[in-house]
């Protein structure tokens, strides 16, 4: 799917709190995601949103992966441990 998921994913501020929706519609990437972490199949999502197609859930895979890639993650320090400190100084 490659870049192909940015022409179904759209962010609207007026639309489900500017949240990530699928092709200008109401339901978000979260919701999709969500249901498939519930346990729901591809299939049934299908079945219950029939507005849906299968490309449009790679989309969210899609989206969700490179949002994930492009997150920047501060790594704190590991802490010592207890008298570690004294040793080195």
């Amino acid at each position: 799917m490659n870049e192909q998921w940015r022409s179904r994913i759209t962010i609207e501020p007026g639309k489900r709190g500017g949240r990530p929706c699928i092709r200008g519609m109401r339901i978000t990437v979260y919701d999709v995601l969500s249901y498939l972490a519930a346990g729901m199949t591809v299939a049934e999502i299908l079945d219950d949103f029939p507005y849906l197609t299968q490309e449009d859930i790679q989309a969210c895979f899609a989206f969700a992966a490179e949002r994930e890639r492009s997150m920047s993650v501060a790594v704190a320090p590991a802490p010592l441990a207890v008298g570690t400190w004294e040793r080195r100084h």
